[in-house]
Formats: structure tokens, sequence, C-alpha cells
């Protein structure tokens, strides 16, 4: 039995599933491949079955998202009586002891449930995360993305949130929370579920030593108005869910006008299908999210100071349309940052 097993979710990744897989062959740690296709049309399948005889191929027929391709492998690992389970990008090239790292660290460290990784740019000159984190306006952000790749971030700490891009998770906690939501296909799946976690009294940890390269937005900018729908889908549900109702004043009324600004915003690019598509299947998704917000509410073990205490009171850093009218509105009431 393998302690670790690696899923990487596939679509249409023949140029850069091979250094993907490369890396994963020269890891410290010993795992088990398991790639998910999400119904490629390249020859990406070719490829694996040719040329990495050693991973274990599942296939879709059709793209169920970065959601639903993890969650096939993660039943796989489960199913193999794995203890952890580890996913990674396909555009994601993982450092030597990448896997090693994460691995000692839940090891170590029996209340973490979920550690997460130090990701760099493909060029090795700036960061992607080094954990996520929610904030009182309902919207999530990598920490660190966009600064450079320095030793600013080289101290292992708690975080809020782990990139499903490259981390590692126990079974024991996804056999507790469930898996992730396929409903969100893409994009703050892995802030929901890192939420689930830690509502559930599990912890998420950052590991510095565990370095991964990743080429930036390779898989979302093959379809147009993709992040935008996804985006304005996902940020309501993300709240409905898990924000305990104590807290929905403070997160709530705040999300609304973020949510208004990104929705302005995209018409004004003329993204009228992808802002009328995520209206409308958000809005068929509330009922469902409602009946799963019981159960996860019900099964909260911590306490609503902790997680206020684990949400960022201020705007995202790149926030800055919100950032400048705030601080207008901060003038108008004779308030100073």
């Amino acid at each position: 039995m393998q302690k670790a097993y690696v899923v990487i979710p596939n679509w249409n990744g023949a140029d850069r599933i091979r250094a993907c897989l490369d890396s994963l062959r020269d890891q410290i740690a010993q795992n088990q491949i398991v790639v998910v296709d999400n119904g490629s049309e390249d020859e990406s399948v070719e490829i694996i079955e040719k040329e990495y005889p050693e991973a274990i191929l599942i296939r879709h027929v059709r793209n169920k998202g970065f959601a639903g391709g993890v969650n096939a492998g993660i039943r796989y690992a489960i199913e193999k009586d794995a203890k952890y389970v580890a996913l990674l990008n396909n555009d994601a090239v993982a450092g030597k002891g990448w896997l090693k790292s994460l691995v000692d660290f839940l090891d170590g460290n029996p209340k973490a449930g979920i550690a997460t990784s130090k990701i760099c740019d493909d060029k090795k000159t700036h960061l992607d995360s080094t954990g996520d984190f929610y904030t009182i306006w309902g919207l999530p952000y990598p920490r660190g993305r966009s600064e450079e790749f320095t030793d600013k971030y080289d101290q292992d700490t708690w975080v809020f949130g782990a990139s499903g891009g490259a981390s590692l998770y126990r079974c024991k906690i996804l056999e507790q929370i469930g898996l992730f939501d396929e409903d969100f296909f893409a994009y703050y799946e892995d802030v929901d579920i890192s939420f689930r976690a830690q509502l559930a009294g599990w912890k998420v940890a950052y590991v510095s030593s565990a370095i991964v390269y990743h080429e930036i937005g390779a898989s979302s900018s093959l379809i147009k108005g993709f992040t935008t729908y996804q985006t304005l889908k996902n940020l309501p549900l993300l709240l409905w869910k898990n924000v305990p109702w104590r807290l929905m004043p403070k997160v709530w009324p705040r999300l609304v006008l973020a949510y208004c600004g990104l929705v302005a915003s995209a018409l004004s690019r003329g993204q009228f299908g992808p802002v009328l598509k995520a209206l409308a299947v958000g809005t068929i998704l509330w009922p469902k999210k409602l009946v799963q917000r019981y159960k996860i509410q019900r099964n909260r073990k911590v306490s609503l100071d902790y997680i206020n205490s684990m949400i960022t009171h201020d705007l995202p850093p790149n926030a800055r349309k919100l950032r400048n009218l705030r601080k207008k509105w901060w003038r108008l009431q004779g308030k100073h940052e």
C-alpha cells in the first residue's frame, strides 16, 4: 500500500503533462501517480499510456472540471486505503522534495488535515500562492500572488486554506467532510473544502519547503469567459455553504457590493453571456447549497471566535477598485486609513 497518492487532473495538457509527471517520478517520497483525464481531445492519453505506464489512468468522456476530475482520483486512493492524497495541476512541476515535505508535516502534526505548498510561477521569479485566505468581503485570495520569489514566506504557518493546485490531504478528513463540490467545477472549490475542514476542527498548514512551479492560467485561458462565469457563480455558493449565520451580517453586505462591481466590470467587457449564465446557474443551485449548509453548520466543531480569527478582516491585496472606493467613502465620513 502506498502512503501517498498524487492525483493530476488533465484536460488537453499534452504540451505540459510530461514535465509534471517527470517531476513526480523524481520525488524523494514514494507515491502512486493517478491521472484523471477529463475528455482530452489532444494526445494526452497516448502520452500517458506509452511513456508513463506506472501511472493509473482514469478516463472521463467529458470534462468534469477540476472538482469532478480530482474526485475520481481521490475515490480511487481511498479505495486503496491510502493515508494521504496529494493534488497537483498538470501545468505544475514539483520540486524534488515537495511531497516528502508535505507528508512529513502531516505525519508530525495530527491536528493538521491539509498541507499546502509554496507555489511559484514557471519562470521561478514570482509567487503564485503561499496559502489561501478568506476575507470579510467574501472574497478569497492567494497570499503572496505576483510578489517576487524571495525568502519572505519561508516559515511554516497555519493558513485559512490550501490551493488545490498543489496540496496534500488526509484521506480521513475527506471521508469525514466529503470531497470537492462538483457544482463549483473550477475556482474556489479548494477554498470551499478548506473552509469545511476548518469548521470541522481541522487545521490547514503552509509548508514553505514544499515548492512547486506553476504555469499560471494555462488551462483557464483556453475557454473564453470561463473565469468570469466560474467566479460569479461560485463566490455566492462559497458564502452560503460555509459562513456561519452570526458572521453573515459582516460578510454578506460587503460581498454584495463587491459582486456588483465584478458584474459591472464583466458587462463593461461585453461578457453578457457568462454573467447571465452565472446568475442563472447560481440561482438554481442556491436551494441545494442551503441543504448542504445545514449539514456543514450542524457538524461545526469550532467556535465562531475561531472562524472570525481565521478570516482576514480586510480586502484582498489586489482589490484596487474596491480599496479606492472604500478610501473615498472614508474621506466622506472624515476617517483615515
